[in-house]
């Protein structure tokens, strides 16, 4: 049986020792999406919601999440990140919004947290500005697309 790595011998959470990982250059990326009327697109396209620069201010939020992120995961090590972009696009399929983070860093660890952190606190954050013209908003779909770097190398989401 493998042993837990975020658990010490007494089982007691730990932050995992990567002190001898060597640093690469690690990305991730990451999609999650909001759910909404069609109505509150055309609001958003229009310029008309009651708290501004929807698209705009999420972005942002989901840039400053991404750098926060080892303060809300608890055994999530803290990163120099050397990119953070967040980019949200209407979808009328849903109808709604889908919004994509790619995070790099050089580091001995990888970054997926920072990217689902971000997408999520994006999605989040759509939502908090919205919620006032539409209730029946879902958030979803957050999930890794891809990650690359370090030991175990690339990995991309399979289309099925």
């Amino acid at each position: 049986m493998s042993r837990l790595t975020h658990l010490d011998e007494d089982g007691r959470a730990r932050m995992v020792d990567v002190s001898g990982k060597e640093e690469t250059v690690r990305t991730a990326t990451a999609v999650g999406t909001l759910t909404c009327l069609p109505a509150t697109l055309d609001k958003v396209r229009a310029g008309t919601t009651p708290k501004g620069s929807v698209i705009a201010t999420a972005e942002l939020a989901g840039l400053m999440a991404a750098k926060r992120t080892a303060e809300l995961i608890p055994l999530c090590h803290p990163l120099p990140l050397a990119k953070a972009q967040v980019r949200i696009a209407i979808d009328e399929s849903l109808p709604g919004f889908r919004a994509e983070a790619e995070v790099r860093t050089k580091a001995a660890t990888g970054v997926e947290m920072e990217a689902l952190t971000a997408v999520s606190i994006t999605c989040l954050t759509l939502f908090d500005m919205l919620k006032a013209i539409d209730r029946s908003m879902v958030i979803g779909g957050i999930e890794v697309l891809s990650k690359s770097g370090g030991k175990s190398g690339d990995w991309l989401r399979s289309k099925e």
